[in-house]
């Protein structure tokens, strides 16, 4: 059966790769290059849990719309064996820009609110201003906060009742607001300012306060509050502010939405920049650093500061534990995407005659 399916598949992939536009390199990107690895060469490959990627990959490649995909979807919901699955119808791609690889982790905040002001909570959670999606870019995190530009318009999610943690759910772009009453508020990115991400992390290294190494999370958010008037100043240095929308058709025992608005699983989604990497695609990633990570995960989400063919965000979860582990990330290494085999051959440069 399976050898009947990728038949048919080759052949369906064969007349896709006259209109879909694959991954095909942009003439000017001559700093990409693509080479087409074996599984025997993914470190770890052999002992992963590949019916766990299955799962998360049957969550997301329906939503996939180009006819080889379609077709590897179908496939997967027939039951197969997981490992084979992978290995007979993907072939692993190492998509390289000159950058080196990065991988970090994200998670999703839950932060203590309401959906009415009070002397506790007096932070607002913002849903985007029309005037925000017609300019780009449009005012700064300064501009926003230290004026009246967003005051009596109705743009108030929620309250919270602590503005650094606003700033780092802004960051990891969806979150979970505990309200009073026990229940809870989902809410997901909308959309943005239109600056750039600047790194207060990098900033603080810059001006000597920290050492690279010692950055994290936790440190950056106990610096601020203990410093509250340069911590504020700080929270400016990212120009980037990010508007947020309420997410109520995802249970609270599931993940929050990705890029794709389905909820991403904890340990096999991450984030990549979707100018290498197709949403949705499996993606192996080897990670180095003080605990190796080699794991099958889906390519279901993205970040403003996720930028190049080498950059990956792993999704750890919700709650602080999950943020004191997505904190500590930050290690080299390499990633893998498993593309199509069809068009994983078209990626590589035409042989010269």
């Amino acid at each position: 059966m399976a050898a009947r399916f990728y038949r048919r598949l080759k052949r369906a992939c064969a007349g896709a790769l006259l209109w879909a536009g694959l991954m095909a390199p942009p003439a000017s990107a001559t700093d990409v290059s693509y080479s087409i690895l074996s599984f025997d060469q993914l470190e770890g490959w052999e002992t992963d849990d590949h019916a766990a990627a299955l799962r998360a990959f049957l969550n997301t490649c329906g939503d996939m719309k180009d006819v080889d995909w379609r077709n590897i979807c179908a496939y997967a919901k027939s039951d197969p064996d997981p490992r084979q699955f992978f290995e007979l119808l993907f072939r692993p791609v190492l998509i390289e820009d000159g950058n080196e690889a990065m991988f970090t982790g994200y998670f999703e905040p839950e932060l203590d609110g309401d959906l009415y002001p009070s002397d506790r909570y007096r932070y607002p959670v913002y849903a985007m201003p029309p005037e925000a999606k017609a300019n780009n870019p449009w005012l700064t995190r300064r501009d926003i906060l230290d004026t009246d530009v967003m005051k009596g318009r109705g743009l108030e999610i929620a309250y919270v009742d602590d503005p650094v943690e606003l700033f780092f759910l802004q960051i990891q772009g969806s979150g979970r607001i505990r309200l009073p009453d026990g229940n809870y508020l989902r809410v997901g990115y909308r959309g943005a300012n239109g600056h750039p991400y600047r790194s207060i992390g990098v900033e603080l290294v810059r001006r000597g306060v920290y050492d690279p190494h010692q950055v994290s999370a936790e440190v950056i958010k106990n610096w601020v509050r203990r410093n509250p008037d340069d911590g504020r100043e700080l929270l400016y240095h990212n120009p980037s502010y990010v508007f947020f929308r309420e997410v109520n058709q995802v249970p609270a025992d599931q993940g929050p939405l990705g890029a794709m608005n389905r909820s991403v699983t904890t340990l096999r989604t991450v984030a990549v920049d979707p100018k290498f990497v197709p949403l949705g695609a499996p993606v192996w990633i080897e990670k180095e650093g003080k605990e190796p990570m080699h794991r099958l995960m889906i390519a279901q989400d993205t970040g403003s500061a996720i930028k190049g063919a080498q950059r990956a965000d792993v999704f750890f979860g919700t709650g602080d534990k999950a943020g004191r582990a997505a904190g500590k990330l930050r290690d080299p290494g390499r990633m893998m995407v498993l593309m199509p085999i069809q068009r994983a051959y078209a990626l590589l440069p035409e042989p010269l005659l």
